[in-house]
């Protein structure tokens, strides 16, 4: 390393942020940048670790994470940007949206803090989109082999950018208007800018990834005609069933799931009107948010930017210890509590507390009533009881579930292949990401389930190391 001590001689400096008064009055980023010659400092906290795991446990995509903060240190821009290439496609996406395991395995971490490890990520993308240094890599030569990609959010454009770099012919099949699938439409504005995805779309076009927008598998194009005109099918749909809270009172109106709320305010962003009958606004209302992960999060800070009088969080689970928690001891992604720039612009988060039914005024809702709970641990693991003397209730105008999702969606095109599921509803693979039907592969959440965005982008680039081999083994 340049800089064996820099760990013991610079502290950890994070990227600015907005102020509050001024971002929630627009959908811009949030977070902004470091200058260069900080950055480079933050680079030289890195250790040199001998057994670096933020680079074998903290990162799903084994990022070689201790050598381009030593490029980075060192100056050397254009090398660190391509060690951070091998490994990631798409380094200034996880830099703006993972929630960075890495650095909590960094071995500062321990009695320290971390090395900014997300920051420098990012930056060192940014530098070299600035420079002109990120081009396409179209391939000379074209192995006549046809591939079709179904969705195209992180996995999908993984699986399609890796394959169409070894030469074979790409086709993204997307049911929305743009690129992007979640990452479009699923991540507020305010953390993903989506002119972002329309460079690196823009780069695999060139590259020779065709996209098809408004093609829905199963609906508009024949999942018989896909196995017919390509060699391999991959299915990236991610994993889009949300998780419901089945309560009386659930089918009054404006109670909705996360990704109906989201999606439709990345559709205003974006200026496509999709024609909806029912427009979902926070504007003037007491919202409350019912989950406390990192999509109810994006809900809040949505609601607020959109006017909110009043945010409420609720999360079922106890509230995690604020620094350590001995049961999720390092190098593990520790179980804290975890404040996000939404939170800090303004809302009231509680936990323990169950949903135990809405009350309507005509056909919409208007009350909530829950409790509290207590979790006790027995031998057959953690169950909740609910604190008698905790119920409450409280006027509510729009309700917003953000409780995670269970699988990949089942109807349609899934069942029309008739492809095996595993116990958890995702599609099964075998060891080569293969589904039960041959040629037909299967990457990402709907293998997985919902995951982080840079897992995605690691099974992304697995599958299509898998396909390529199939269609070169396999096909002659």
């Amino acid at each position: 390393m340049g800089k064996p001590t820099g760990f013991m001689l610079y502290q950890r400096q994070d990227a600015p942020k907005r102020p509050v008064e001024e971002r929630i009055r627009d959908f811009d980023e949030v977070e902004g940048r470091l200058p260069v010659e900080q950055l480079e400092v933050q680079a030289a906290r890195c250790a040199d670790c001998g057994v670096p795991f933020c680079h074998s446990i903290g990162c799903p995509l084994a990022n070689l994470i201790p050598d381009w903060n030593d490029m980075a240190y060192r100056k050397h821009w254009r090398r660190a940007l391509d060690l951070l290439h091998a490994t990631n496609n798409f380094p200034e996406i996880t830099g703006r949206v993972c929630p960075a395991p890495c650095e909590p395995a960094c071995t500062l971490a321990i009695n320290n803090s971390p090395v900014c490890i997300r920051q420098i990520e990012l930056q060192i993308a940014e530098y070299g989109w600035e420079r002109g240094w990120i081009q396409p890599q179209p391939v000379p030569r074209k192995t006549g082999r046809r591939v079709a990609v179904v969705g195209s959010g992180p996995a999908g454009l993984a699986v399609a950018q890796q394959l169409a770099r070894v030469g074979h012919d790409v086709v993204v099949f997307e049911k929305d208007k743009a690129i992007g699938g979640l990452l479009r439409y699923g991540v507020p504005d305010f953390k993903l800018a989506k002119n972002v995805i329309d460079r690196r779309v823009e780069q695999m076009v060139a590259e020779g990834v065709a996209f098809h927008v408004e093609a829905a598998v199963g609906e508009d194009v024949s999942p018989k005609l896909l196995r017919k005109e390509f060699d391999a099918v991959c299915l990236a749909m991610g994993a889009g069933e949300p998780r419901d809270l089945a309560i009386p009172g659930r089918g009054l109106e404006n109670i909705h799931f996360a990704m109906e709320y989201l999606v439709q305010q990345n559709h205003v962003g974006a200026g496509e009107d999709r024609g909806d009958t029912k427009k979902i606004n926070a504007n003037g209302k007491v919202v409350v948010v019912i989950g406390g992960g990192d999509t109810g999060s994006d809900c809040v800070g949505t609601a607020r930017r959109q006017g909110a009088k009043e945010i409420h969080q609720f999360e079922i689970l106890p509230k995690p210890p604020e620094k350590n928690n001995r049961d999720t001891p390092w190098p593990l992604w520790p179980n804290i509590l975890r404040t996000s720039s939404s939170h800090e612009e303004g809302c009231i988060r509680r936990w323990s507390v169950l949903t135990k039914r809405f009350l309507g005024v005509g056909v919409r809702v208007g009350e909530l009533h829950g409790c509290e709970v207590e979790w006790v641990q027995s031998d057959t693991g953690w169950t909740m009881k609910e604190l008698a003397g905790t119920e409450f209730s409280m006027k509510v105008d729009l309700v917003l579930l953000a409780m995670g999702f269970k699988h990949v969606v089942h109807g349609g095109l899934v069942d029309s292949l008739g492809l095996k599921r595993d116990a958890s509803g995702n599609l099964a693979v075998d060891e080569n990401h293969e589904t039960s039907e041959r040629g037909i592969f299967a990457a990402g959440d709907s293998v997985c389930g919902a995951s982080l965005v840079v897992r995605a982008i690691a099974d992304g680039r697995k599958t299509a190391a898998s396909i390529d081999h199939w269609l070169r083994s396999s096909l002659g």
